[in-house]
């Protein structure tokens, strides 16, 4: 991406009262995030569930120095910055609706077209958690799975330790910006992590690890996977925000069970208790309901339509048939139309019977 325009998406990014969510939606309705800049407050204020009130700081200046300034820290502390609209952000967290506009990343990774799984849990991690999460990724090795964590203590440490004894790239997604690192104590990972996986982080150079920020950074953990295993977790926790944003998603969530006097069990108890997760006792659980031990992969065949679509109404199809679900936000932005202009290719699409509405504005190709 052009310099000019990463520094616009990070200003946005940056703005006071912005969330991902409404930076997209204004982005697909001016044509960019400079253009969203550009546009006058009282005709953002016409937008649906844009008010004064949100976009109050849109034009403030301070947003742009410090964008600036970020992109030559980065720079000069050989961290990528990654946009949404650039083709190595990560698949999966692209098709969150929420996914950060802007990714900081450092190390040495390569997520297209991999298998990817999140392992979460308790930071007070038990002998039984710490036999479960090496059995588990000891197992799966062999399937060279990303091994996705959030680097703290506990379950997240022991994961990435595990993927770096099996020589499996391990990603852990931070709660703070890359000019500090929280715990002090994991510095020692980061160096062979980065040789193998690395870091990433939508927080800025200065942004410290508060507690929200790591309840915000767990979308990032449970977007970027096929699936989240939950090792152990008290009644209350981090891992279970994360594991109903995995099923918010529609991502598969897993949760090895406990005796249920046990402290650290109870959380995983809950989630299988109230169907939130399936019940999983061995990795094989987990490679049989991924189909990881399919022998061979069949072919795709691109289904063949005795119909004309034009250019346009071909990319969206094409787009849903290689994507599945999506909502309309995401197919207007991946395919850099307007939201007025998706409707009507999408509308096209329906009288031809070959495209479906489903609920929640998602559609699907059929």
């Amino acid at each position: 991406m052009k310099r000019e325009d990463l520094l616009h998406l990070l200003a946005l990014q940056r703005t006071k009262g912005f969330g991902d969510i409404v930076a997209k939606k204004l982005i697909v309705h001016c044509g960019g995030a400079k253009a969203v800049l550009a546009e006058k407050k009282s005709s953002l204020q016409k937008i649906n569930g844009i008010g004064t009130h949100t976009i109050r700081h849109l034009h403030d200046s301070i947003y742009l120095k410090q964008a600036t300034e970020e992109i030559i820290w980065a720079a000069k502390n050989n961290v990528r910055l990654i946009s949404f609209f650039d083709e190595d952000y990560p698949e999966q967290l692209k098709q969150c609706i929420d996914s950060p506009l802007v990714l900081f990343s450092v190390g040495n990774q390569h997520l297209k077209d991999r298998k990817c799984i999140s392992i979460v849990g308790t930071r007070n991690m038990t002998s039984y958690g710490r036999e479960m999460c090496e059995a588990l990724i000891e197992k799966i090795a062999p399937y060279n799975p990303i091994i996705i964590s959030g680097f703290a203590f506990g379950v997240d440490i022991c994961a990435h330790k595990a993927a770096l004894e099996h020589e499996l790239q391990t990603i852990g997604v931070l709660a703070h910006g890359f000019d500090q690192i929280y715990p002090n104590i994991h510095k020692q990972f980061m160096a062979p992590m980065e040789k193998n996986g690395g870091f990433l982080s939508e927080f800025w150079k200065g942004d410290p690890p508060l507690r929200e920020h790591f309840l915000k950074r767990n979308r990032i953990i449970a977007g970027l996977s096929q699936a989240t295993i939950v090792i152990e977790s008290a009644f209350k926790g981090g891992s279970l925000v994360t594991a109903d944003i995995a099923n918010s998603y529609n991502r598969d969530v897993f949760a090895f069970p406990g005796r249920t006097s046990d402290l650290f069990s109870k959380g995983c108890n809950t989630l299988i208790k109230n169907h939130k997760a399936a019940i999983i006792t061995s990795a094989d659980d987990l490679i049989r309901t991924l189909n990881w031990d399919t022998k061979s992969q069949k072919a795709v065949i691109q289904k063949q339509l005795f119909i004309n679509l034009n250019p346009e109404e071909q990319q969206v199809y094409d787009f849903l048939l290689k994507q599945g679900k999506s909502i309309l936000d995401t197919i207007a932005l991946q395919n850099n139309f307007t939201i007025q202009k998706t409707v009507s290719i999408l509308f096209n699409l329906e009288l031809q019977s070959v495209v479906r509405p489903l609920p929640g504005k998602q559609y699907e190709a059929i």
